[in-house]
């Protein structure tokens, strides 16, 4: 494999050559690796959001409307909780009625780029969120709601947000609205971005600059690199002809398929073909959504202070008191969605040709700006199975859950949105299979990495959960995988 080292500095390199160089630049940049285990564990000590569950009427400064049971801040930003009913004609599960979180502003999730010696480092920060199992985890720069960074809850001001909100003068390298959970937000998107400085930029307690290298470790590691990081991460443009220069290795070993699957070009379709599919999955699916009190969903028990399904799947609706350290407030109530079980996040892979292609979903969720966007090939919480229909539960779950350690090639628990969701976490896995045992339909295609990051220039193709994993994959690309 060629070291960073080796690689010669010039004008004419891409981008995906420079963040190639970052990936592969694993430890001895700005920070060791080590050393930034023992910066988290320290920013853990002094940066911590303590969440405790209370009664959703006890929650200071929010209301619940007495006519309906939705949910709203006083000051009316932030975000809120209503009911949905969801039509689908002809689905296995044809309506049903759920709690929903409207928040209609965008947020910025937006990452600080800067090279040290030719290679690419990028800002992170060691974020407490109220929902996170574990403390702290590795997040972007900037994460934040509108909002937040408007100052609508009477805190101090959002560190390094300025970098986005005018970044005329610095270098974009992907500036892109996205969606996040369709099942949980009602058409809820986020800006990523990030922004390449040149200047010197004062770092902050709590910020690091890293390789992506050494996030790639870190992402490997237990609910350590968070659900917007990894967003961030996908939309990079980490594609194209050039990076077999900087990627050596056997012709015939997982990681050269990746790096093949990166080019233009690469996939079995072309990309009219995929748009078109996309295109037309969308266009014939019918889907209705109905807003519904939310003290009138059939199935949902509103008791003990919080929302349930009758059935005990699913999630709860909860009320929260944060207290947090190193925050713009550092004391807050809060609804919050608790999910019921640990989700699976599961994607199928194999070679054609040489070439790395991931089978992606064409996936319906009632929260889409577009009904239907690209999602990985299994995403669901297999204990709701106990409970749904036999025929909704997902065509290739078992074949995830089931695989041969030596088809895996990738697995760990990741959390979900902090912010938001209490203790959400879903396995994310990777398992490599042969082409010929799986067979492509009108919902399932086998798409390059190079078409994935394509799609990703643009909003509402590719879901979060998708968004996840592709950066796992990049994450494969570094040294020790093959």
């Amino acid at each position: 494999m060629t070291e960073v080292s080796d690689w010669p500095a010039s004008a004419e390199v891409s981008d995906a050559e420079r963040i190639a160089l970052s990936v592969l630049a694993g430890d001895g940049g700005v920070a060791e690796l080590r050393d930034l285990f023992d910066w988290l564990s320290a920013s853990g000590e002094r940066n911590h959001a303590t969440a405790r569950q209370i009664p959703l009427e006890h929650m200071a400064k929010w209301r619940i409307d007495q006519a309906t049971g939705n949910i709203a801040h006083e000051s009316g930003g932030f975000f809120g909780l209503e009911g949905i009913a969801v039509d689908l004609p002809g689905r296995v599960i044809p309506r049903w009625t759920q709690p929903i979180i409207k928040q209609p502003e965008v947020g910025v999730l937006g990452l600080l780029a800067k090279q040290f010696d030719g290679v690419p480092h990028f800002l992170v920060q060691a974020k407490a969120e109220p929902g996170n199992r574990n403390g702290v985890q590795i997040s972007p720069t900037v994460q934040a709601t509108r909002s937040n960074y408007t100052r609508v809850h009477g805190g101090s001001a959002v560190p390094y947000l300025d970098f986005f909100l005018d970044a005329r003068r610095h270098r974009v390298l992907t500036d892109v609205r996205q969606s996040e959970q369709g099942a949980w937000f009602y058409q809820k998107r986020n800006r990523n971005m990030v922004v390449e400085v040149t200047d010197d930029v004062e770092v902050l307690e709590g910020f690091r600059w890293v390789t992506l290298g050494q996030v790639h470790r870190l992402l490997a590691m237990t609910d350590v690199v968070n659900m917007d990081t990894r967003t961030v991460l996908s939309c990079l443009p980490f594609a194209g002809v050039d990076l077999t220069a900087v990627f050596t290795g056997p012709a015939d070993d997982f990681r050269t398929g990746l790096i093949r699957s990166a080019a233009p070009g690469a996939g079995v379709h072309s990309m009219s073909d995929i748009l078109h599919w996309i295109t037309d999955r969308r266009a014939r699916t019918s889907a209705r959504l109905t807003s519904v009190p939310l003290r009138d969903l059939d199935g949902w028990v509103r008791a003990d202070g919080r929302i349930f399904h009758e059935s005990g799947y699913f999630f709860h609706v909860i009320g929260v008191e944060v207290r947090a350290g190193r925050r713009e407030v550092t004391h807050w109530a809060q609804p919050m969605i608790r999910p019921v079980g640990i989700g699976v996040i599961g994607l199928l892979v194999t070679r054609i040709d040489g070439v790395v292609h991931a089978l992606m979903h064409a996936h319906i969720e009632p929260g889409y700006v577009d009904v239907v966007e690209l999602a990985p090939t299994v995403q669901c919480t297999p204990e709701n199975y106990e409970y749904l229909p036999a025929e909704a539960k997902p065509e290739y779950l078992d074949r995830i859950l089931t695989a041969p350690a030596g088809q895996v090639r990738f697995d760990t628990v990741l959390s979900e949105e902090g912010g938001r969701f209490y203790h959400a976490r879903n396995r994310y896995i990777v398992v490599e299979v042969d082409a010929g045992t799986v067979t492509e339909s009108e919902e399932y295609r086998w798409l390059s990495v190079g078409q994935l990051v394509e799609l990703l220039r643009h909003s509402y193709y590719v879901n979060v959960q998708a968004r996840s994993l592709i950066a796992c994959l990049h994450s494969l690309l570094g040294e020790g995988h093959a």
